[in-house]
């Protein structure tokens, strides 16, 4: 069985609790602190993909250097997008889970279960 990631930020509530619903559906996941290894931008992309959103709901939007680095312009490319995110990590929603049933941007940190293996017991 392929292995679970989870792309992470400890100091992150959603992300923790992500991690505690990986962790109590019996999987110890691969965990990536994204801040301090970054995806590059072909992964980011790939993610997406996988998530079946576009790239731009991979983006915190919120953060300082989303307006700083002009990315609400919407003529930008995905390339360029996933540019900005591989260079700038802190931009990168969170957390992203891959697992063996599919690929979610868990926000809310509910939608993490759509990917876990079902309750034993």
């Amino acid at each position: 069985m392929r292995t679970t990631t989870i792309y992470h930020n400890p100091q992150c509530s959603t992300s923790r609790k992500v991690l505690a619903a990986i962790r109590d559906a019996g999987v110890e996941p691969h965990i990536i602190e994204y801040l301090k290894t970054p995806p590059t931008a072909d992964e980011l992309k790939a993610l997406a993909c996988a998530t079946g959103e576009p790239l731009r709901r991979l983006i915190r939007t919120k953060q300082p250097e989303y307006l700083a680095q002009g990315l609400d312009n919407p003529q930008l490319s995905d390339d360029q997008l996933a540019q900005a995110l591989s260079a700038t990590p802190v931009l990168i929603e969170r957390p992203i889970v891959v697992s063996p049933l599919g690929t979610r941007l868990a926000r809310p940190a509910e939608r993490v279960q759509d990917i876990l293996p079902p309750a034993t017991g």
